[in-house]
């Protein structure tokens, strides 16, 4: 027989003082001043408060528990677009990038805004006018059933693992730096939180926290970043010129010429799109917002609001990580994942720095958030409801909150292997390069051509995700961090996703011409009748056309890159 533990024999009121002991030893070891502590602790719960008490007076139906009553405006639109976008992952990731190699990786953020345009211009209007509750739905009404469940299952994947399971690693992992609180502690209390009012909720509590969450996650990154650039001073830097002769070669260029990263503006311009259209137009997790627009106008101009918003990542995650190498490269060293908290355990007075606690919080609940709900949607709606098609709306809102249970518990198991993955950003842009190719170039040739058929689309997904996992395996880091294909063969991962897509088109092209066109009635209202109609079609809505928005936003991105090329 095993020994008992040493205070099992103890009477309660010793065992008591012991717990007691244990307790104080625990807190001791946190290093959270208390009125840091009592802004976080404020935030959770208000920030509970407001998701649960949004939707009090509202009967929850499948459409107000998925898609928000179809009642949100395009502020809202475009501020929640920001917010499911912007995770820990990217406050603590970029940074890295920016303090490691520079500007360079804001073309993650600039870029998003091209997508931006065209998901506002091309694929919105779709969406709107079908009253689709998810994507998998469209590419039903548009191929068949079985390109609807492999998208579902495909989406669910993502959340899963790169939405929601990566997100709470990386706050988790940042809580712990800041605070010493142990990362299964932040896990739970942060999954039970958002999990809280998610379930209970639905698309619209999601929806309102996200606009409060945006403001709070804009507000403390320029806090932050001004903090920084009023450091600089005191360590003898007073000119841009000192500024820049402190820094590495092209940490201020976001185009670079070389592929040392794989972010060379080639494997940049042809990469991008195919993670930017199945991120920003394809994932229910994003999209989700735009179908719950309460007009076609503000399923166009929400964003287009989001792209302008999306300028500002540049200046606020990632300027601060290369100022912060200039501030502080020494004490960091290689390790640059601790290049925020250094910034922020410097800079950021007590107090202050419970705020930007609280953006953290922000920025991975809404993420968690956004895709708890859409698992629960893909699950009722494009899952349950088929296989029973005589499922009621009562059960399906049911359904739903179970199953955003069961991922979010499903996440938490995951999330515990954080530790395994060497860069947690770079990650989850590999795997996004895996699953993007084939559901880009489905919904791409969904949406343009009208001779595309469901044997091509049920094809391309299968192929696809096959030769998507194959890659990413095959070019996983081995014992000596050695990769495959990125290193062995010189493709890196944005390239890869270019690659595979071409393929995936060819695949797609190719089914189609052996098997019967769809008929008319199938496609019709489900494709332009040319890639330029959604551009040369007279605007007759309410409000501003969506189109001289669309080309503003280009102009000021494609100035932006002049200005910093």
């Amino acid at each position: 027989m095993g020994q008992s533990a040493p205070s099992a024999h103890l009477n309660p009121r010793i065992r008591s003082a012991v717990a007691a002991e244990r307790l104080l030893v625990q807190m001791q070891g946190l290093r959270i001043p208390f009125i840091d502590l009592f802004i976080i602790v404020a935030y959770l719960l208000g920030i509970l408060a407001v998701g649960v008490l949004s939707v009090r007076r509202q009967r929850m139906t499948g459409e107000a528990y998925f898609l928000a009553g179809r009642s949100l405006g395009w502020i809202m639109i475009g501020a929640a677009l920001f917010a499911s976008d912007i995770s820990t992952i990217h406050l603590v990731g970029l940074a890295a990038s920016g303090y490691n190699e520079g500007l360079v990786w804001g073309n993650f953020e600039w870029m998003a805004a091209f997508t931006l345009v065209v998901l506002s211009l091309f694929f919105a209007p779709f969406y709107f006018r079908n009253r689709i509750e998810t994507l998998p739905e469209y590419l039903e009404r548009r191929f068949n059933a079985a390109a609807r469940s492999f998208l579902a299952f495909m989406a669910i994947l993502g959340a899963l693992f790169i939405h929601i399971g990566m997100s709470l690693y990386a706050g988790a992992t940042v809580f712990e730096q800041f605070f010493g609180i142990d990362v299964v502690t932040s896990i739970l209390v942060i999954s039970i939180v958002t999990g809280i009012y998610t379930v209970l909720g639905g698309l619209k509590a999601v929806v309102v926290t996200e606009t409060i969450q945006t403001v709070l996650l804009i507000g403390g990154s320029i806090l932050v970043t001004a903090l920084a650039i009023g450091a600089l001073p005191e360590h003898g830097i007073s000119s841009m010129a000192e500024f820049q002769s402190q820094l590495r070669p092209r940490q201020l260029s976001m185009i670079w010429t070389d592929n040392s990263v794989g972010l060379a503006w080639y494997s940049v311009l042809l990469g991008y799109p195919v993670l930017g259209i199945w991120y920003w137009c394809t994932d229910q997790t994003i999209v989700q917002r735009v179908l719950a627009a309460r007009s076609e106008h503000d399923a166009q101009i929400g964003p287009l609001f989001a792209g302008f918003i999306k300028v500002l990542p540049v200046f606020i995650l990632v300027l601060p990580g290369v100022i912060g190498y200039v501030l502080y490269g020494s004490e960091i060293g290689e390790n640059a994942n601790q290049v925020l908290p250094m910034l922020i355990q410097e800079l950021v007075p007590t107090g202050l720095r419970g705020l930007i606690s609280a953006g953290l919080l922000a920025a991975l609940m809404s993420t968690i958030a956004a895709a708890l709900n859409s698992c629960a949607t893909l699950f009722a709606v494009d899952i349950v409801a088929r296989v029973r098609p005589g499922t009621s709306d009562a059960s399906q809102v049911r359904i739903g909150r179970w199953s955003a249970v069961v991922v979010m518990l499903l996440a938490m198991a995951w999330s515990t292997q954080g530790a395994k993955f060497s860069s947690i950003f770079e990650a989850v842009q590999e795997i996004g390069a895996a699953l993007a190719p084939a559901i880009t170039a489905v919904f791409l040739w969904g949406v343009f051509w009208k001779r595309g058929t469901a044997q091509a689309a049920v094809s391309t997904l299968v192929f696809g995700f096959i030769m998507g996992a194959t890659a990413f395996v095959l070019d996983f880091k081995d014992a000596d961090g050695y990769k495959l294909i990125t290193q062995g063969w010189g493709i890196p991962f944005m390239l890869q996703a270019f690659y595979m897509t071409v393929i995936c088109s060819c695949v797609f092209y190719t089914v189609s011409k052996l098997t019967p066109p769809p008929p008319a009635e199938k496609v019709e209202g489900l494709t332009w009748d040319n890639p330029l109609s959604a551009l040369t079609r007279r605007w007759t809505g309410a409000g501003v056309d969506p189109r001289r928005l669309a080309t503003l936003l280009c102009v000021v991105i494609a100035a932006l890159y002049v200005l910093f090329h």
